[in-house]
Protein backbone atom coordinates (compact mmCIF):
# COMPACT_ATOMS: atom_id res chain seq x y z
CA UNK A 1 0.00 0.00 0.00
CA UNK A 2 1.31 3.51 -0.85
CA UNK A 3 1.94 5.76 2.18
CA UNK A 4 1.74 9.51 2.02
CA UNK A 5 2.80 11.10 4.93
CA UNK A 6 1.88 15.20 5.27
CA UNK A 7 3.78 17.23 7.88
CA UNK A 8 1.29 20.49 8.61
CA UNK A 9 2.91 21.07 11.76
CA UNK A 10 5.67 23.71 10.35
CA UNK A 11 5.58 24.61 6.48
CA UNK A 12 3.97 21.91 5.42
CA UNK A 13 5.58 19.01 3.14
CA UNK A 14 4.29 15.76 1.25
CA UNK A 15 5.91 12.55 1.25
CA UNK A 16 4.99 9.33 -0.94
CA UNK A 17 7.13 6.01 0.38
CA UNK A 18 8.85 8.58 2.18
CA UNK A 19 10.01 10.59 -1.02
CA UNK A 20 9.41 13.54 -1.07
CA UNK A 21 6.84 15.44 -3.82
CA UNK A 22 7.82 18.82 -4.77
CA UNK A 23 4.76 20.94 -5.32
CA UNK A 24 5.35 24.14 -6.51
CA UNK A 25 1.01 24.75 -6.30
CA UNK A 26 0.10 27.06 -3.26
CA UNK A 27 -3.47 26.18 -3.65
CA UNK A 28 -2.85 22.50 -4.48
CA UNK A 29 -0.72 22.08 -1.01
CA UNK A 30 -3.70 24.08 0.78
CA UNK A 31 -6.65 21.76 -0.75
CA UNK A 32 -4.18 18.52 -0.08
CA UNK A 33 -4.20 19.60 3.09
CA UNK A 34 -7.73 20.41 3.91
CA UNK A 35 -8.64 17.15 2.43
CA UNK A 36 -6.68 15.67 4.67
CA UNK A 37 -7.81 17.19 7.90
CA UNK A 38 -11.69 17.03 6.77
CA UNK A 39 -11.08 12.90 6.75
CA UNK A 40 -13.73 12.05 3.82
CA UNK A 41 -14.92 13.46 0.36
CA UNK A 42 -15.55 17.44 0.22
CA UNK A 43 -17.43 18.92 -2.42
CA UNK A 44 -15.93 20.63 -5.37
CA UNK A 45 -18.10 23.52 -4.70
CA UNK A 46 -17.22 23.89 -1.26
CA UNK A 47 -13.32 23.85 -2.51
CA UNK A 48 -13.78 25.99 -5.66
CA UNK A 49 -15.12 28.81 -2.71
CA UNK A 50 -12.17 28.21 -0.58
CA UNK A 51 -9.64 28.58 -3.00
CA UNK A 52 -11.17 30.89 -5.52
CA UNK A 53 -13.63 33.13 -3.61
CA UNK A 54 -14.02 36.22 -6.39
CA UNK A 55 -14.26 34.26 -9.55
CA UNK A 56 -16.86 33.56 -11.94
CA UNK A 57 -18.18 29.93 -11.34
CA UNK A 58 -17.18 28.78 -14.98
CA UNK A 59 -13.81 29.54 -14.26
CA UNK A 60 -13.80 28.45 -10.97
CA UNK A 61 -14.87 24.83 -12.47
CA UNK A 62 -12.23 25.11 -15.21
CA UNK A 63 -9.14 26.14 -12.90
CA UNK A 64 -10.42 22.79 -10.26
CA UNK A 65 -10.57 20.65 -13.10
CA UNK A 66 -6.83 21.63 -13.95
CA UNK A 67 -5.37 21.94 -10.32
CA UNK A 68 -6.58 18.22 -9.65
CA UNK A 69 -5.01 17.05 -12.81
CA UNK A 70 -1.74 18.14 -12.16
CA UNK A 71 -2.21 17.38 -8.42
CA UNK A 72 -2.77 13.50 -10.16
CA UNK A 73 0.32 14.32 -12.11
CA UNK A 74 2.71 15.15 -9.00
CA UNK A 75 0.96 12.56 -6.33
CA UNK A 76 0.29 9.61 -8.95
CA UNK A 77 -3.27 8.44 -10.19
CA UNK A 78 -3.98 6.61 -7.44
CA UNK A 79 -3.49 9.48 -4.58
CA UNK A 80 -7.10 10.96 -4.85
CA UNK A 81 -10.82 9.90 -5.18
CA UNK A 82 -12.57 12.13 -7.65
CA UNK A 83 -16.03 12.11 -8.62
CA UNK A 84 -18.28 14.76 -10.23
CA UNK A 85 -19.12 16.45 -7.38
CA UNK A 86 -16.59 15.76 -4.82
CA UNK A 87 -12.70 15.40 -4.07
CA UNK A 88 -10.81 13.14 -1.17
CA UNK A 89 -7.45 11.59 -1.05
CA UNK A 90 -7.91 7.67 -1.86
CA UNK A 91 -9.05 5.01 0.52
CA UNK A 92 -6.98 2.75 -1.16
CA UNK A 93 -3.61 4.73 0.47
CA UNK A 94 -2.32 4.65 3.94
CA UNK A 95 -2.45 8.68 4.71
CA UNK A 96 -0.48 9.78 7.75
CA UNK A 97 -1.08 13.94 8.56
CA UNK A 98 0.96 14.87 11.46
CA UNK A 99 -1.26 17.28 13.09
CA UNK A 100 -3.29 14.29 13.62
CA UNK A 101 -1.04 12.00 14.79
CA UNK A 102 -0.37 14.36 17.61
CA UNK A 103 -3.91 14.78 18.51
CA UNK A 104 -4.16 11.24 18.63
CA UNK A 105 -0.94 11.26 21.09
CA UNK A 106 -2.64 13.84 23.91
CA UNK A 107 -6.29 11.84 23.56
CA UNK A 108 -3.87 8.73 24.56
CA UNK A 109 -1.88 10.72 27.17
CA UNK A 110 1.26 10.04 25.17
CA UNK A 111 2.20 13.54 26.19
CA UNK A 112 6.18 13.05 25.54
CA UNK A 113 5.20 11.63 21.93
CA UNK A 114 3.13 14.41 21.54
CA UNK A 115 5.92 17.05 22.13
CA UNK A 116 8.22 15.08 19.97
CA UNK A 117 5.75 15.45 17.15
CA UNK A 118 5.18 19.36 17.57
CA UNK A 119 7.39 20.76 15.86
CA UNK A 120 6.21 24.07 15.00
CA UNK A 121 2.48 25.67 14.71
CA UNK A 122 -0.06 24.24 12.20
CA UNK A 123 1.12 25.41 8.79
CA UNK A 124 3.53 28.22 10.18
CA UNK A 125 4.72 30.37 7.12
CA UNK A 126 2.43 29.14 4.89
CA UNK A 127 -0.72 30.73 2.82
CA UNK A 128 -2.12 29.59 -0.41
CA UNK A 129 -2.84 33.95 -1.18
CA UNK A 130 -5.56 35.30 -1.81
CA UNK A 131 -8.20 32.77 -0.08
CA UNK A 132 -9.34 34.35 3.69
CA UNK A 133 -11.82 31.41 4.28
CA UNK A 134 -8.24 28.91 3.94
CA UNK A 135 -6.67 31.14 6.10
CA UNK A 136 -9.07 31.32 8.66
CA UNK A 137 -9.91 27.96 8.90
CA UNK A 138 -5.83 27.48 9.38
CA UNK A 139 -5.96 29.88 12.15
CA UNK A 140 -8.28 28.24 14.47
CA UNK A 141 -6.92 25.18 13.41
CA UNK A 142 -3.31 26.64 14.55
CA UNK A 143 -4.86 27.68 17.67
CA UNK A 144 -6.54 24.70 19.01
CA UNK A 145 -3.24 22.73 18.37
CA UNK A 146 -0.90 25.02 19.84
CA UNK A 147 -3.08 25.28 22.73
CA UNK A 148 -2.88 21.30 23.33
CA UNK A 149 0.83 21.49 22.68
CA UNK A 150 1.07 24.09 25.74
CA UNK A 151 -1.20 21.85 27.53
CA UNK A 152 1.25 19.00 26.89
CA UNK A 153 4.63 20.51 27.24
CA UNK A 154 2.83 21.83 30.85
CA UNK A 155 2.08 18.16 31.63
CA UNK A 156 5.69 17.11 30.63
CA UNK A 157 6.96 19.74 32.80
CA UNK A 158 5.31 18.74 35.75
CA UNK A 159 5.83 14.94 35.29
CA UNK A 160 9.68 15.23 34.42
CA UNK A 161 10.35 17.15 37.84
CA UNK A 162 8.13 15.15 39.83
CA UNK A 163 10.19 12.69 38.34
CA UNK A 164 13.52 14.06 39.32
CA UNK A 165 14.73 14.92 36.01
CA UNK A 166 14.71 18.71 36.45
CA UNK A 167 17.41 18.86 32.88
CA UNK A 168 14.52 17.48 30.82
CA UNK A 169 11.49 19.33 33.08
CA UNK A 170 14.03 22.30 31.83
CA UNK A 171 13.99 21.71 28.25
CA UNK A 172 10.40 21.09 28.04
CA UNK A 173 9.82 24.61 30.14
CA UNK A 174 11.91 26.39 27.77
CA UNK A 175 9.83 25.21 25.21
CA UNK A 176 6.82 26.91 26.96
CA UNK A 177 8.98 29.79 26.95
CA UNK A 178 9.46 29.93 23.46
CA UNK A 179 5.53 29.68 23.12
CA UNK A 180 4.15 32.10 25.32
CA UNK A 181 7.89 34.58 26.01
CA UNK A 182 6.25 36.95 28.62
CA UNK A 183 4.70 34.36 31.07
CA UNK A 184 6.45 34.76 33.96
CA UNK A 185 5.12 31.20 35.47
CA UNK A 186 6.74 29.80 32.33
CA UNK A 187 10.03 31.66 33.03
CA UNK A 188 9.80 30.09 36.73
CA UNK A 189 9.77 26.88 35.79
CA UNK A 190 12.82 27.20 33.31
CA UNK A 191 14.44 29.33 35.93
CA UNK A 192 13.89 26.87 39.15
CA UNK A 193 14.61 23.53 36.91
CA UNK A 194 18.31 24.98 35.49
CA UNK A 195 18.75 25.66 38.99
CA UNK A 196 17.89 22.18 40.38
CA UNK A 197 19.46 20.84 37.46
CA UNK A 198 23.03 22.85 38.60
CA UNK A 199 22.66 24.95 35.65
CA UNK A 200 22.56 28.75 37.58
CA UNK A 201 24.39 29.99 34.34
CA UNK A 202 21.80 29.23 32.03
CA UNK A 203 19.23 30.17 35.27
CA UNK A 204 21.21 33.33 35.23
CA UNK A 205 20.98 34.28 31.34
CA UNK A 206 17.32 33.27 31.46
CA UNK A 207 16.04 35.28 34.05
CA UNK A 208 18.30 38.41 32.82
CA UNK A 209 16.04 38.01 28.68
CA UNK A 210 12.96 37.28 30.83
CA UNK A 211 13.70 41.11 32.42
CA UNK A 212 14.86 42.13 29.10
CA UNK A 213 11.58 41.15 27.44
CA UNK A 214 9.06 42.72 30.37
CA UNK A 215 11.13 46.18 30.35
CA UNK A 216 10.58 46.17 26.48
CA UNK A 217 7.13 44.67 25.69
CA UNK A 218 5.31 46.00 28.82
CA UNK A 219 7.64 48.35 30.88
CA UNK A 220 7.61 46.25 34.01
CA UNK A 221 10.55 44.65 36.34
CA UNK A 222 9.97 40.77 36.91
CA UNK A 223 7.62 39.99 40.23
CA UNK A 224 9.47 39.57 43.47
CA UNK A 225 9.20 35.64 43.33
CA UNK A 226 10.61 35.38 40.02
CA UNK A 227 13.78 37.14 41.56
CA UNK A 228 13.91 35.34 44.42
CA UNK A 229 14.98 32.16 42.72
CA UNK A 230 18.32 33.19 42.36
CA UNK A 231 18.44 34.81 45.41
CA UNK A 232 17.40 31.76 47.78
CA UNK A 233 17.63 28.90 44.93
CA UNK A 234 13.99 28.41 45.44
CA UNK A 235 11.10 30.34 46.26
CA UNK A 236 9.59 29.33 49.75
CA UNK A 237 7.00 26.88 50.42
CA UNK A 238 4.70 29.94 51.28
CA UNK A 239 5.61 31.78 47.99
CA UNK A 240 5.49 28.99 45.90
CA UNK A 241 1.98 27.76 43.99
CA UNK A 242 0.56 24.42 45.31
CA UNK A 243 1.79 21.53 42.99
CA UNK A 244 -1.24 20.47 40.55
CA UNK A 245 -2.84 17.26 40.95
CA UNK A 246 -5.40 15.09 38.95
CA UNK A 247 -8.37 13.23 39.22
CA UNK A 248 -10.10 11.11 37.10
CA UNK A 249 -13.71 10.82 36.18
CA UNK A 250 -15.08 9.53 33.32
CA UNK A 251 -12.06 9.08 31.07
CA UNK A 252 -11.78 12.37 31.81
CA UNK A 253 -8.82 13.86 33.85
CA UNK A 254 -9.29 17.18 35.57
CA UNK A 255 -6.63 19.16 36.94
CA UNK A 256 -6.97 20.82 40.85
CA UNK A 257 -4.93 22.17 43.61
CA UNK A 258 -5.78 22.23 46.97
CA UNK A 259 -4.19 24.84 49.15
CA UNK A 260 -4.27 25.72 53.11
CA UNK A 261 -5.67 24.02 55.54
CA UNK A 262 -9.24 25.03 58.09
CA UNK A 263 -12.41 23.87 58.96
CA UNK A 264 -14.08 24.06 55.65
CA UNK A 265 -13.49 23.54 52.42
CA UNK A 266 -13.90 26.39 50.04
CA UNK A 267 -13.86 25.22 46.22
CA UNK A 268 -13.69 28.01 43.22
CA UNK A 269 -14.97 27.45 39.90
CA UNK A 270 -14.52 30.52 37.52
CA UNK A 271 -15.86 31.84 34.80
CA UNK A 272 -15.76 30.45 31.38
CA UNK A 273 -11.96 29.72 31.16
CA UNK A 274 -9.83 29.25 33.80
CA UNK A 275 -5.61 27.77 33.95
CA UNK A 276 -4.88 26.72 38.22
CA UNK A 277 -0.97 27.59 37.79
CA UNK A 278 -1.76 30.68 35.88
CA UNK A 279 -4.21 32.60 37.89
CA UNK A 280 -1.32 32.63 40.45
CA UNK A 281 1.02 34.74 37.97
CA UNK A 282 -1.53 37.88 38.73
CA UNK A 283 -0.76 39.29 41.78
CA UNK A 284 -4.65 40.40 42.66
CA UNK A 285 -5.94 37.29 41.61
CA UNK A 286 -2.80 35.32 43.78
CA UNK A 287 -3.78 38.20 46.86
CA UNK A 288 -7.23 36.96 46.52
CA UNK A 289 -7.02 33.18 46.47
CA UNK A 290 -4.27 33.09 49.30
CA UNK A 291 -6.96 35.32 51.03
CA UNK A 292 -9.57 32.70 50.62
CA UNK A 293 -7.13 29.69 51.68
CA UNK A 294 -7.42 31.42 55.01
CA UNK A 295 -10.85 30.70 55.67
CA UNK A 296 -10.28 27.23 55.19
CA UNK A 297 -8.65 24.92 53.13
CA UNK A 298 -9.04 26.14 49.05
CA UNK A 299 -9.66 23.81 45.82
CA UNK A 300 -8.92 25.36 42.62
CA UNK A 301 -10.40 23.22 39.71
CA UNK A 302 -10.00 23.27 36.02
CA UNK A 303 -13.45 21.74 34.51
CA UNK A 304 -12.94 19.47 31.45
CA UNK A 305 -11.77 21.18 27.87
CA UNK A 306 -10.45 23.91 29.65
CA UNK A 307 -7.09 24.77 31.46
CA UNK A 308 -5.16 21.99 32.29
CA UNK A 309 -7.90 19.30 32.63
CA UNK A 310 -8.06 17.37 28.94
CA UNK A 311 -9.01 18.49 26.09
CA UNK A 312 -12.80 16.92 25.21
CA UNK A 313 -14.62 16.33 21.87
CA UNK A 314 -17.56 18.44 23.50
CA UNK A 315 -18.54 21.56 25.01
CA UNK A 316 -18.36 20.76 28.97
CA UNK A 317 -22.44 20.58 29.56
CA UNK A 318 -23.72 21.83 33.43
CA UNK A 319 -24.45 18.41 34.39
CA UNK A 320 -20.69 17.52 32.94
CA UNK A 321 -19.53 20.08 34.93
CA UNK A 322 -21.59 19.23 38.25
CA UNK A 323 -19.96 15.68 37.74
CA UNK A 324 -16.42 16.92 38.18
CA UNK A 325 -16.78 19.11 40.82
CA UNK A 326 -17.70 15.60 42.77
CA UNK A 327 -14.90 13.86 40.95
CA UNK A 328 -12.40 16.74 42.63
CA UNK A 329 -14.17 16.53 46.03
CA UNK A 330 -13.48 12.70 46.38
CA UNK A 331 -9.66 13.04 45.02
CA UNK A 332 -9.58 15.94 47.86
CA UNK A 333 -10.98 13.87 50.30
CA UNK A 334 -13.98 16.69 50.60
CA UNK A 335 -16.75 15.97 52.69
CA UNK A 336 -18.35 19.27 52.99
CA UNK A 337 -17.47 22.43 51.02
CA UNK A 338 -18.57 26.03 50.38
CA UNK A 339 -19.02 26.17 46.49
CA UNK A 340 -17.87 29.76 44.85
CA UNK A 341 -19.68 30.04 41.51
CA UNK A 342 -18.08 32.79 39.95
CA UNK A 343 -19.81 34.23 36.18
CA UNK A 344 -20.22 30.74 34.32
CA UNK A 345 -19.59 28.89 37.08
CA UNK A 346 -22.14 29.42 39.15
CA UNK A 347 -25.02 27.36 36.87
CA UNK A 348 -22.56 24.00 37.65
CA UNK A 349 -22.11 24.61 41.48
CA UNK A 350 -26.25 25.28 41.53
CA UNK A 351 -26.45 21.90 39.76
CA UNK A 352 -24.45 20.45 42.28
CA UNK A 353 -25.95 22.15 45.16
CA UNK A 354 -29.19 20.98 44.35
CA UNK A 355 -28.66 17.44 43.67
CA UNK A 356 -25.90 16.90 46.90
CA UNK A 357 -27.37 19.05 49.70
CA UNK A 358 -25.92 16.98 52.11
CA UNK A 359 -22.25 17.70 50.47
CA UNK A 360 -22.23 21.46 50.08
CA UNK A 361 -22.21 23.72 53.49
CA UNK A 362 -22.89 26.65 51.75
CA UNK A 363 -23.46 28.37 48.20
CA UNK A 364 -21.63 31.80 47.02
CA UNK A 365 -22.43 33.25 43.91
CA UNK A 366 -20.77 35.85 42.51
CA UNK A 367 -21.46 38.26 39.30
CA UNK A 368 -23.26 34.80 38.30
CA UNK A 369 -26.72 34.36 36.50
CA UNK A 370 -29.27 31.72 35.71
CA UNK A 371 -29.79 31.58 32.15
CA UNK A 372 -26.98 31.55 29.88
CA UNK A 373 -29.37 34.01 27.07
CA UNK A 374 -32.02 36.86 27.20
CA UNK A 375 -36.31 35.48 26.93
CA UNK A 376 -38.99 37.26 27.38
CA UNK A 377 -39.19 36.03 31.22
CA UNK A 378 -35.96 36.46 31.78
CA UNK A 379 -34.68 40.01 30.28
CA UNK A 380 -31.08 40.37 32.67
CA UNK A 381 -28.46 39.52 29.44
CA UNK A 382 -27.60 39.57 25.78
CA UNK A 383 -30.47 38.43 23.31
CA UNK A 384 -29.41 35.10 21.25
CA UNK A 385 -28.15 37.17 18.61
CA UNK A 386 -26.23 39.89 20.64
CA UNK A 387 -24.88 37.29 22.10
CA UNK A 388 -23.73 35.58 18.99
CA UNK A 389 -22.12 38.75 17.96
CA UNK A 390 -20.15 39.50 21.04
CA UNK A 391 -19.12 35.80 20.60
CA UNK A 392 -17.73 36.51 17.22
CA UNK A 393 -16.12 39.33 17.95
CA UNK A 394 -14.23 37.92 21.28
CA UNK A 395 -12.72 34.94 19.05
CA UNK A 396 -11.94 36.99 16.25
CA UNK A 397 -9.45 38.66 18.75
CA UNK A 398 -8.70 35.57 20.62
CA UNK A 399 -4.33 35.28 21.52
CA UNK A 400 -4.50 38.88 23.31
CA UNK A 401 -6.45 40.15 26.29
CA UNK A 402 -9.76 39.44 24.69
CA UNK A 403 -12.80 41.04 26.92
CA UNK A 404 -10.73 42.94 29.49
CA UNK A 405 -12.48 46.27 28.74
CA UNK A 406 -15.43 44.58 29.63
CA UNK A 407 -14.22 41.63 32.31
CA UNK A 408 -12.04 44.16 34.26
CA UNK A 409 -12.00 47.59 33.43
CA UNK A 410 -10.33 49.07 36.57
CA UNK A 411 -7.19 46.61 34.61
CA UNK A 412 -8.39 47.22 31.21
CA UNK A 413 -5.11 49.89 31.28
CA UNK A 414 -2.37 48.08 32.82
CA UNK A 415 -0.05 46.34 30.57
CA UNK A 416 0.83 43.47 32.71
CA UNK A 417 -2.89 42.52 33.64
CA UNK A 418 -3.40 42.66 29.85
CA UNK A 419 -0.63 40.35 28.78
CA UNK A 420 -1.09 38.04 32.07
CA UNK A 421 -4.73 37.78 30.62
CA UNK A 422 -3.55 37.29 27.19
CA UNK A 423 -1.13 34.34 28.12
CA UNK A 424 -3.93 32.86 30.23
CA UNK A 425 -6.65 32.80 27.02
CA UNK A 426 -3.98 31.05 25.07
CA UNK A 427 -2.81 28.77 27.66
CA UNK A 428 -6.33 27.72 28.44
CA UNK A 429 -8.37 27.42 25.01
CA UNK A 430 -8.56 28.17 21.65
CA UNK A 431 -10.69 30.16 19.85
CA UNK A 432 -12.39 27.31 18.39
CA UNK A 433 -12.76 25.21 21.72
CA UNK A 434 -14.10 28.44 23.39
CA UNK A 435 -16.32 29.22 21.06
CA UNK A 436 -17.93 26.11 22.07
CA UNK A 437 -17.69 26.61 25.12
CA UNK A 438 -19.64 29.64 25.29
CA UNK A 439 -22.33 28.56 22.98
CA UNK A 440 -23.58 26.05 25.75
CA UNK A 441 -23.05 28.84 28.05
CA UNK A 442 -25.36 30.85 25.75
CA UNK A 443 -28.33 27.65 25.62
CA UNK A 444 -27.16 26.68 29.86
CA UNK A 445 -30.85 27.12 32.20
CA UNK A 446 -30.80 26.20 35.62
CA UNK A 447 -33.75 28.47 36.63
CA UNK A 448 -35.90 24.99 37.34
CA UNK A 449 -32.58 23.78 39.84
CA UNK A 450 -33.02 27.11 42.13
CA UNK A 451 -36.10 26.43 44.03
CA UNK A 452 -34.43 23.26 45.23
CA UNK A 453 -31.07 24.86 46.81
CA UNK A 454 -31.86 24.27 50.21
CA UNK A 455 -28.35 25.22 51.25
CA UNK A 456 -27.20 28.55 53.15
CA UNK A 457 -26.30 31.11 50.05
CA UNK A 458 -24.53 33.84 49.24
CA UNK A 459 -25.07 36.34 46.23
CA UNK A 460 -22.81 38.85 45.50
CA UNK A 461 -23.20 41.33 42.12
CA UNK A 462 -21.13 44.77 41.78
CA UNK A 463 -23.65 47.17 40.62
CA UNK A 464 -21.65 48.40 37.22
CA UNK A 465 -21.33 44.99 36.23
CA UNK A 466 -21.57 44.98 32.15
CA UNK A 467 -20.45 41.76 31.62
CA UNK A 468 -23.03 40.16 33.77
CA UNK A 469 -25.88 42.73 34.86
CA UNK A 470 -26.95 43.29 38.15
CA UNK A 471 -30.31 41.89 37.56
CA UNK A 472 -29.46 38.10 36.69
CA UNK A 473 -27.62 38.39 40.61
CA UNK A 474 -31.49 39.71 42.20
CA UNK A 475 -33.05 36.97 40.17
CA UNK A 476 -30.44 34.42 41.99
CA UNK A 477 -31.19 35.88 45.48
CA UNK A 478 -35.19 36.46 44.77
CA UNK A 479 -35.50 32.22 43.89
CA UNK A 480 -33.17 30.74 46.25
CA UNK A 481 -35.00 30.17 49.56
CA UNK A 482 -31.81 31.17 51.90
CA UNK A 483 -30.17 33.74 49.66
CA UNK A 484 -28.95 36.62 51.23
CA UNK A 485 -27.87 39.53 48.08
CA UNK A 486 -25.24 41.68 48.53
CA UNK A 487 -24.84 44.91 46.18
CA UNK A 488 -21.18 46.06 45.74
CA UNK A 489 -19.96 49.06 44.20
CA UNK A 490 -18.03 49.12 41.04
CA UNK A 491 -17.95 47.28 37.74
CA UNK A 492 -15.39 44.74 37.49
CA UNK A 493 -16.31 41.32 37.05
CA UNK A 494 -13.68 39.78 38.24
CA UNK A 495 -13.89 39.43 41.73
CA UNK A 496 -10.13 40.20 42.36
CA UNK A 497 -10.07 43.54 40.33
CA UNK A 498 -11.16 46.59 41.95
CA UNK A 499 -11.93 46.42 45.22
CA UNK A 500 -11.86 43.10 46.65
CA UNK A 501 -12.14 43.83 50.17
CA UNK A 502 -16.01 44.58 50.13
CA UNK A 503 -16.02 40.89 48.27
CA UNK A 504 -13.62 39.21 50.60
CA UNK A 505 -15.40 40.41 53.89
CA UNK A 506 -18.89 39.50 52.76
CA UNK A 507 -17.14 35.88 51.83
CA UNK A 508 -15.61 35.48 55.38
CA UNK A 509 -17.82 36.68 57.51
CA UNK A 510 -20.53 34.18 56.00
CA UNK A 511 -17.99 30.90 55.53
CA UNK A 512 -17.65 32.20 59.54
CA UNK A 513 -21.46 31.37 60.18
CA UNK A 514 -21.41 28.14 58.64
CA UNK A 515 -18.08 26.94 60.26
CA UNK A 516 -19.67 28.49 64.09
Amino acid sequence: MTVFTLRTLGFPEIRRDDRPCPLALRKGLALLIHLAEAGGPVGRDAIATMLWPESAEDLVRARLRRLLHRLQAVLGDDALAIDRSTVRWSPAIDLQVESQLFEQACDRGDFEQACRLYGGDFLAGFSPGDCPQFDEWAFFRREALRGRAIQALERMVHDKNAAGDYAAAAAYAGRLVELDPLSEVYGRHLIRNLLRAGDRAGAERHLAALTQRLRDELGVAPEAETLALLNAGETSAAEAPPPTRYASGGGVHLAFQTYGAGRVDVLVLPGFVSHVERVWEEPRCRTFLSSLAGMGRLILLDRRGVGLSDRVGSAPSVDATARDIGTVLDAAGSRRVVLFGASEGGPACIKFAADFPDRVAGLVLFASLAKGSAAPDYPYTLKPGQYDMWLRQLVEVWGGPAGIETFAPSLSGDPRARAWWAGLLRAASSPGAIKGVLEALRDTDVRHLLGRISVPTLVLHRRGDNAVRIGAGRHLASRIAQARFVELDGADHWPFAGDQQPVLAGIRQFVGSLAA
